[in-house]
């Protein structure tokens, strides 16, 4: 009975261990919706040279996803289209602190069909319907809102303005034509076919936009996880952000 007792206890710890072992190489990315792309590209081009390495990517709002890791979603690294965000999750103690670092930056555009001509902020008061990330958690959202109350058109917008899940979401409203037009980042122009650039948000209008990243607490204690964030921070990381058009350096 001892003997058999004691096989199995070893058959359990032999289980553990590989399990254990299988999700070692697991990364944890939780990163802004109009990162996607790039970091797909990054991620994936990692894994191939990386073995048992797997980078799971979640992306979506900044605020959604500060909320989720807040509320205990695992993860290992947190990639923010906006400061406040970062910021927020430093307050409650998930972010390294030593780690915080900067992946790149963005500027702001409007995009639309062209059905109407719109060839500035000036000429935003005589849409029906414009789509921004909801201000209180998609960053994007707050970047447009502070251009619009800088080109003091905010009371005539208010009521025109349709409130999206992320900057994505922006986008695809554009494209489908169920807006007349969608503040969204410059990169996120690559992705659309139907809609296009109308004009570019003059940059002294809103804030700097900046993707601030950190690890979490136990991002950090994890070598694959600490080694990829080091490798999003490397000269070859970089060459494929500025392939997508992100911006790098303090430009």
């Amino acid at each position: 009975m001892g003997i058999k007792l004691q096989a199995g206890m070893i058959t359990l710890l032999v289980s553990m261990s590989f399990v254990a072992n299988a999700l070692a190489g697991d990364i944890n990315l939780s990163a802004a919706a109009s990162l996607k792309e790039v970091l797909n590209d990054l991620g994936e081009g990692y894994t191939r040279t990386h073995a048992g390495v797997n980078v799971l990517r979640n992306f979506g709002g900044s605020g959604a996803l500060a909320k989720q890791i807040e509320n205990g979603a695992p993860a290992d690294i947190f990639i923010s289209a906006g400061q406040d965000w970062l910021d927020y999750l430093v307050g409650k103690k998930l972010i390294d602190k030593a780690s915080i670092g900067i992946l790149a930056r963005n500027v702001l555009v409007f995009v639309g069909d062209g059905r109407v001509k719109v060839n500035g902020m000036q000429d935003l008061p005589k849409l029906k319907r414009i789509a921004i990330g909801s201000p209180k958690s998609v960053p994007a959202g707050e970047y447009a809102m502070q251009a619009m109350e800088h080109a003091f058109l905010t009371p005539d917008i208010a009521r025109k303005l349709v409130m999206a899940k992320d900057v994505r979401a922006c986008l695809m409203y554009a494209e489908r034509g169920e807006v007349d037009g969608a503040f969204v980042y410059k990169t996120d122009t690559r992705l659309v076919k139907r809609a296009r650039t109308m004009f570019t948000v003059p940059q002294g209008l809103y804030s700097p936009i900046s993707y601030p990243m950190g690890l979490t607490p136990a991002g950090a204690q994890k070598k694959d996880a600490v080694v990829f964030y080091r490798y999003l921070q490397s000269a070859p990381a970089r060459k494929v952000l500025a392939r997508y058009g992100f911006i790098l350096g303090k430009e």
